[in-house]
């Protein structure tokens, strides 16, 4: 697997960048392995913002995205949701995606509550 180029730490996103959610579990050792490389990802792209959201942690948020792959991406923003749904746990993948959004569709009011807890408690989400 080839390294995806480091990007400036210090680099932060703007207040309103979208942002790239992985939903995942404690549990699930995919999760787990997958989070180093979210966190590369997340150095070679700072126009975005990156959260960590354990499903069964905080399931007041999380619920109502019935997660049953892992690891499982929402990738939304103020302007609305670009993707949704469950991605191989490969940096390269998720790197590509980020390069090649779709065009934001409006967000369900569940995305929009999610996104509202990152907003205020981003550090506890941290990647």
């Amino acid at each position: 697997m080839s390294a995806l180029p480091a990007a400036p730490v210090s680099a932060e996103p703007a207040s309103d960048a979208p942002w790239v959610v992985c939903l995942c579990a404690e549990w699930c050792g995919t999760c787990r392995d997958y989070r180093p490389l979210l966190e590369q990802v997340a150095r070679a792209h700072p126009q975005f913002r990156f959260a960590w959201v354990d499903i069964e942690d905080h399931a007041e948020i999380a619920d109502a995205f019935d997660v049953e792959t892992f690891p499982t991406l929402l990738i939304a923003g103020a302007d609305g949701t670009r993707f949704l749904g469950p991605l191989l746990p490969h940096a390269e993948t998720l790197s590509r995606m980020l390069g090649a959004l779709q065009a934001p569709q409006p967000s369900s009011l569940d995305v929009d509550l999610l996104l509202a807890v990152l907003e205020k408690r981003p550090t506890e989400f941290a990647v």
